[in-house]
């Protein structure tokens, strides 16, 4: 029998996923042990008539047209946000159809009501694509680590922000200026804010979170700091003390529970994620087995994308073709327990503005003491004659204790806290 698939949408990822099954053809069908057919392409009435000009594919224009259609296997939703992929991912699962989607924001926010939707109808949701593009770390983590115990997962996974990032650290760029050519190179929206900010990360961090921990979080109980606020005076003291920053997603579970963050990070320049570039995407992962692992890739782009997607076309059919029950994606799951702040611990930078006068070292001490934080080094990067630039690296200290040390630093009307980033040990 013929497996048939239809898409939802016809955009750059989308138009990716017939130019593979064409291109690598014999291999897909060897794996799936039949041939795989694009029955129809569920596209905006507006655009109808031009694609139909351009590509020899049965285009339709109401989701109905999919989802009634009994030949239909599988589903394959491309359109991205949250609606109207949400309606049509749920009508299409309650049809009894299998779906594929890379809609990252969608899943991370409303993916466990689509899972139990997909349970309830016997029908597989496999979202591959949704993290990390072209890189396979979904699979990989239910699949090639599911006899691994994971610690920590720590991912470069915003390709707009790395560009920007590696921008500033190798050129010496302003935000500004990364910023520019990133929407210049279409890398980089109008509206950055979801990029920037960490919003795009944090949703990748919740998906991360199910398969490595099989814990579900909240996008709101994920911690974010973007990159608005890293200036040339930050990059270049980290270079000077032998860091690059990225912004980096990380997750970790400790004694107490499972804690998550969005935040820019010194990452010593030793450590594999700091040689991650560009547009480049990384996941590194800790474990009790295997210790420690890095999986690295194109982190979007049409042809990595629509791999991904192909991949997981490929596993539901072959289930289909075997007549094996449709199973999660990911079968990892336990209670969500959230970590205790006191038990978070990390290294810190703090960047400050302070008057250029005596004592100012010593009452910055004060309050750090105050704290029970100590220093690891303490430095005066520049003064403009009435104030001075003073950076601090901690020894490690509680978020509990980031959290109190940054109030009474606030709480001091001449100090102005320029920066705080977490430090990643060598």
């Amino acid at each position: 029998m013929t497996l048939n698939i239809a898409l939802l949408g016809f955009g750059t990822v989308a138009q990716g996923v017939p130019f593979l099954l064409n291109e690598n053809k014999e291999k897909i069908e060897q794996a799936v042990g039949t041939n795989v057919e694009i029955s129809k392409i569920l596209v905006l009435e507006s655009s109808k008539e031009r694609l139909e000009k351009q590509f020899d594919h049965n285009f339709v224009t109401r989701i109905e047209d999919i989802v009634d259609d009994s030949e239909i296997d599988i589903v394959i939703e491309l359109i991205g946000r949250i609606e109207p992929a949400k309606t049509y991912i749920t009508k299409a699962l309650k049809s009894g159809k299998h779906v594929v989607t890379a809609n990252k924001d969608l899943l991370a926010t409303h993916g466990q009501e689509l899972i139990s939707i997909a349970e309830a109808n016997d029908v597989s949701l496999y979202y591959e694509a949704a993290v990390a593009g072209g890189i396979p770390i979904l699979r990989t983590l239910a699949n090639s680590l599911n006899s691994d115990k994971i610690t920590k997962v720590l991912g470069i996974v915003n390709g707009t922000s790395n560009f920007m990032m590696t921008k500033m650290v190798d050129e010496g760029w302003s935000y500004e200026e990364a910023l520019k050519t990133a929407q210049e190179l279409g890398f980089a929206e109008s509206d950055p804010t979801n990029d920037v900010d960490g919003i795009d990360a944090a949703y990748k961090m919740v998906i991360l979170s199910q398969f490595a921990f099989g814990m579900n979080i909240e996008v709101d109980q994920v911690s974010k700091t973007g990159i608005r606020n890293i200036s040339p005076e930050d990059v270049e003291m980290a270079a000077k003390l032998g860091y690059v920053i990225k912004l980096v997603g990380s997750i970790e579970e400790v004694e107490s529970g499972l804690f998550a963050q969005v935040s820019p990070v010194f990452i010593p320049k030793g450590h594999a994620l700091a040689s991650v570039n560009n547009e480049m995407n990384a996941v590194y992962v800790e474990s009790i087995g295997i210790g420690e692992s890095m999986y690295y890739g194109p982190g979007a782009g049409q042809r990595p994308t629509a791999t991904s997607v192909v991949a997981d076309i490929i596993n539901i059919g072959k289930e289909i073709q075997a007549e094996i029950p449709a199973h999660p994606f990911n079968q990892f799951k336990r209670e969500t327990v959230l970590a205790n702040p006191d038990d978070i611990k990390s290294k810190y930078y703090f960047a400050l503005e302070v008057p250029d006068k005596n004592g100012q070292i010593l009452k910055l001490s004060e309050i750090y003491n105050d704290t029970e934080i100590s220093f690891a080094q303490v430095f005066q990067q520049g003064s403009n004659g009435s104030t001075a630039r003073v950076v601090i690296i901690t020894h490690e200290m509680t978020q509990k204790q980031l959290h109190e040390v940054t109030e009474k630093i606030e709480s001091v009307p001449e100090f102005k806290l320029l920066n705080s980033f977490k430090v990643l040990g060598a």
